[in-house]
């Protein structure tokens, strides 16, 4: 039965990856999506997401490098410090949506009471253009209220007594002044911005790169695997399976043989994917391998069972192909593969727990993000079990040679 059961599986891989389409679902798309979904960056790349807004301070006085440093300390936009030329160069070939220009004399009109002038510049019909408008006015009020606040103590001081000298008036300014910056980098936030947790996810451990690594190995591995329901479609219409009832092999052993071949194919597929999640997304799989072996076994072995169950209803191979893409994509989509499930209706996450991608990506998900070893993913493999004995005996039961 054995030298059967090889034979079985020797045949299966050479009809499988006879087309270099194969490798599509096999390799390509997997790792393509799973870069793509997991918000990758190669290393050493520029992770700043910032707006570049170009400065040029021909002033350098001390309010305009206060204007420069509370720019510099906003999120939204990244200082690139250049010479007037510089910067209308670079403005001009659009290397930057934003142009900030400040001008000689900027720091004595603010402190005359006199109305200073900042030359900006920004792309038309450009949103980061806005957005670094915006981190200008933001910067400009950090630096205005102070010297709001100071000019107007000198004027109550002088309604309530005048000031000898001009030069009094000036040196009360200045320490108003002094003390108003001072006050207003001690002011803390009025405003703080809280996000509400759904009631079964801990939105600190979510890891994009984990998710989609998961999420891509749960999809492809289960498309590749609902293709055993092709090769029973293929093996039909050649007139194989019926040739078979004239040969020594039952029907149990060509179904074991089959669903075998593909069931190694799949372990194959589901190590390599893990080792790109690890060594290139930088996926953590959790403390526990046994646990993970556990996990992605169960799991190809529901697939695979799907497989042969779907394969009683399809009646021809491209039929089945196309088929086994739309559920598995679906199915994958439904299951939390290719977003959070928490990002769900309530219903829709109870819903759900019918379809084994649901349980298989709970369970990635608790060893990858929540450090569970085999004990924590029972519940999971329990349910993919289930599903994989329900799927066989249907199978099984409509199984035809013809």
């Amino acid at each position: 039965m054995l030298s059967k059961l090889i034979a079985i599986f020797w045949k299966d891989t050479i009809i499988r990856f006879s087309s270099k389409s194969e490798l599509l679902f096999f390799l390509i798309l997997p790792v393509v999506f799973t870069l793509l979904l997991g918000n990758f960056r190669p290393s050493g790349s520029d992770t700043d997401n910032r707006v570049p807004l170009l400065l040029v301070n021909e002033d350098n006085s001390a309010l305009a490098n206060n204007l420069v440093a509370a720019l510099a300390q906003l999120e939204s936009v990244r200082i690139v410090a250049l010479t007037r030329s510089e910067a209308e160069t670079a403005f001009a070939a659009k290397e930057a949506p934003a142009l900030l220009l400040i001008p000689v004399g900027f720091e004595q009109a603010l402190l005359t009471g006199e109305t200073a002038v900042l030359q900006f510049s920004q792309l038309p019909n450009n949103n980061n253009g806005n957005v670094a408008a915006q981190a200008v006015q933001t910067a400009v009020n950090q630096i205005g209220q102070p010297l709001a606040a100071a000019r107007n103590a000198t004027v109550e001081a002088a309604a309530r007594r005048p000031f000898a000298t001009e030069q009094a008036r000036t040196a009360f300014f200045n320490a108003s002044l002094q003390m108003a910056q001072e006050i207003a980098q001690e002011i803390p936030p009025r405003v703080t911005l809280t996000q509400p947790q759904a009631a079964n996810i801990d939105v600190n451990s979510y890891d994009p790169a984990a998710q989609s690594s998961a999420g891509q190995l749960i999809t492809w591995v289960f498309i590749l695997l609902l293709g055993t329901s092709a090769m029973f479609a293929f093996e039909r219409s050649k007139g194989t399976l019926r040739r078979l009832l004239t040969t020594p092999t039952s029907k149990a052993t060509f179904i074991l043989g089959a669903m075998s071949s593909n069931y190694l194919q799949s372990l194959v597929q589901m190590a390599i994917l893990i080792a790109f999640g690890m060594f290139v997304m930088g996926v953590n799989w959790g403390q526990s391998i046994p646990a993970l072996t556990l996990l992605l076994a169960t799991f190809g072995l529901t697939a695979v069972s799907f497989g042969v169950m779907l394969a009683t209803f399809v009646t021809s191979t491209s039929q089945a192909n196309n088929l086994g893409v739309m559920l598995g994509m679906s199915m994958a989509l439904l299951g939390g593969c290719w977003w959070p499930l928490e990002l769900f209706p309530p219903l829709t996450q109870t819903i759900v727990k019918v379809l084994p991608t649901t349980w298989a990506m709970q369970g990635l998900t608790d060893l990858a993000l929540r450090g569970h070893g085999v004990s924590g993913i029972l519940p999971e493999t329990g349910a993919l079990l289930a599903f994989a004995a329900l799927f066989l005996a249907i199978g099984l039961w409509r199984f035809r040679f013809e």
